[in-house]
C-alpha cells in the first residue's frame, strides 16, 4: 500500500476539520437553538422579546407538558438558587461552586413573584430581575450590566457589558395539557475573546442545562398531575 506523504494528510486533516466545522455550523448548532420548538415557536412575537431587540445569541427551545398551566406554573415560580433550583444537572452547577439544589416539591414560600423580584443564579448576589409576569402564561428575567437595578453580575472591566433575556411561556393545549416554550437571548460587547467564550463555550452549555431544565419540569409537573 502506498504511503501517504505529509502534505497530503495535511490536506485530510484540514478537510476533515472543515466537514467538523460546517456540521457544527450547519447542523448541530441550529438544532441546539431550535430543540423542541416548531418554526412557528421561534418565530413567533414573545413577551420581552423587545427588552433585548438585537442579541448575538437567540434560542427557542420547547416542550410539551401532559399536566394544566397552573400545574407548570408553581415550578417556574420558585426557580432559583436557594429556592427551587433550575431541575437540571445539579452536579455540574455545584462543581462550578453554584450550590444549587433542585426541588421534587412544590415550594409555597416562593410562589408570589412578581416584577422587580431577583431571581439568584449563584451565590453571593449573581442575579437577575423579573421583568415580566402573567401569571400562568409569562415570566421573563432581563438583566443587563449596563443598567441600575439589572441585577448582580460578575465583575465587568470598564467598557464591557453582558445582557440577557430569559422567558418561559405557557400556552395551553385541547388535550389539558401545556406548550412550555422557553426563550433565552443574550448580548455582549464584541472582542474576539468574548465571541469565542459566549459562542464556544456558554452557547452549548447554556443549551445543555436549558434542555436538562424543560425535561426535569416535564417530569415535576407530570408526576403530581397523574
Amino acid at each position: 500500500m502506498a504511503k501517504i506523504d505529509k502534505t497530503t494528510k495535511r490536506i485530510i486533516g484540514l478537510a476533515g476539520s472543515l466537514a467538523a466545522a460546517a456540521s457544527y455550523v450547519f447542523v448541530i448548532r441550529p438544532w441546539m437553538l431550535s430543540w423542541g420548538a416548531s418554526k412557528d415557536e421561534q418565530n413567533r412575537l414573545l413577551p420581552g422579546d423587545e427588552l433585548l431587540p438585537e442579541p448575538k445569541i437567540y434560542a427557542t427551545h420547547a416542550i410539551t407538558i401532559q399536566a394544566p398551566p397552573s400545574a407548570v406554573w408553581s415550578w417556574l415560580a420558585q426557580m432559583g438558587q436557594g429556592r427551587g433550583g433550575f431541575y437540571s444537572y445539579d452536579w455540574i452547577e455545584n462543581l462550578m461552586g453554584l450550590d444549587i439544589h433542585n426541588a421534587n416539591r412544590i415550594l409555597p414560600e416562593y410562589q408570589e413573584v412578581k416584577v422587580g423580584d431577583v431571581i439568584p443564579l449563584a451565590p453571593q448576589g449573581f442575579s437577575v430581575p423579573v421583568a415580566i409576569v402573567e401569571k400562568e402564561r409569562a415570566l421573563v428575567l432581563h438583566g443587563d450590566t449596563r443598567l441600575q437595578g439589572a441585577g448582580e453580575a460578575p465583575p465587568m472591566k470598564p467598557g464591557e457589558y453582558l445582557s440577557v433575556s430569559w422567558g418561559f411561556y405557557l400556552f395551553p393545549r385541547s388535550d389539558g395539557g401545556t406548550r412550555l416554550i422557553e426563550r433565552w437571548k443574550t448580548d455582549w460587547n464584541p472582542s474576539l475573546k468574548n465571541d469565542l467564550f459566549y459562542r464556544l463555550f456558554l452557547e452549548p452549555g447554556a443549551f445543555l442545562m436549558e434542555r436538562k431544565m424543560l425535561l426535569g419540569i416535564k417530569q415535576r409537573a407530570e408526576s403530581l398531575s397523574s
